[in-house]
């Protein structure tokens, strides 16, 4: 999975440089991470464990450094504070993700869900509206989800 979103990014890559769009991959890989952050902290406590989950995630699927990482955190949550609703995050994934790449990224967020062993009501409410945000079926959600579980 992780080469996969590997080439994901590398691909967005390609895609600013055929359209010399400035800033455009940065701004996606915010969007990503602002899914990554808002699904750890949606239960009102953004744990070591889940932190410590979402860096390993950052620097492995983007390449980044430990600090590079850190700021992309920092980023997104203050991408976070200022938006009224996930909506520009997920509309941005859709915008430059295919269907498979954006269960890639829902799987990631399952891990991130169960990095503690259970799924709150919070989380379950949030992986819900993430579904319909990125235009994924109830299917293609539950199949992430057990693939993460089953570790398939």
């Amino acid at each position: 999975m992780l080469s996969s979103l590997k080439k994901i990014f590398a691909k967005v890559t390609e895609k600013n440089d055929e359209e010399a769009q400035p800033g455009s991959e940065h701004d996606i890989r915010v969007a990503t991470c602002a899914l990554l952050v808002e699904i750890a902290r949606i239960d009102k406590t953004f744990t070591e464990q889940e932190l410590e989950l979402v860096m390993a995630i950052l620097k492995e699927k983007y390449d980044l450094s430990a600090e590079h990482a850190d700021t992309l955190i920092s980023e997104a949550e203050a991408e976070l504070e200022q938006s009224v609703d996930l909506w520009q995050f997920a509309n941005l994934i859709n915008d430059n993700y295919t269907t498979d790449e954006k269960i890639e990224i829902v799987e990631t967020l399952w891990q991130i869900v169960y990095v503690d062993g259970k799924m709150d009501q919070h989380e379950h409410y949030l992986m819900s509206k993430l579904k319909n945000l990125l235009r994924l079926s109830h299917n293609q959600l539950i199949d992430a989800k057990l693939k993460i579980l089953h570790g398939d």
